[in-house]
């Protein structure tokens, strides 16, 4: 973990966003107390909503059901609203 004023944060964030997007975390300091922390964001909420497409398509596909409702049932009714 590094640690870094806000001066430098300011002058060298560009530098400070490649490291993190390397995998450092950095804490940004104001008079030697931290104050925030800069780290990579893990998974994006596109990626996630992707998968979770992925998983209904596949479960869709192979007449998979929930109690007594397919799962493009669900979708459907879900679509009416």
């Amino acid at each position: 973990m590094k640690t870094v004023g806000v001066y430098e944060a300011r002058t060298h964030f560009s530098g400070l966003l490649d490291e993190v997007h390397a995998g450092e975390t950095v804490v940004i300091t104001r008079h030697g107390k931290p104050v925030a922390q800069l780290t990579r964001v893990r998974s994006s909420d596109s990626e996630l909503l992707q998968r979770a497409k992925e998983w209904f398509a596949y479960r869709d596909r192979e007449g998979i059901t929930l109690g007594d409702l397919t799962i493009r049932e669900l979708i459907d009714d879900g679509r009416r609203y």
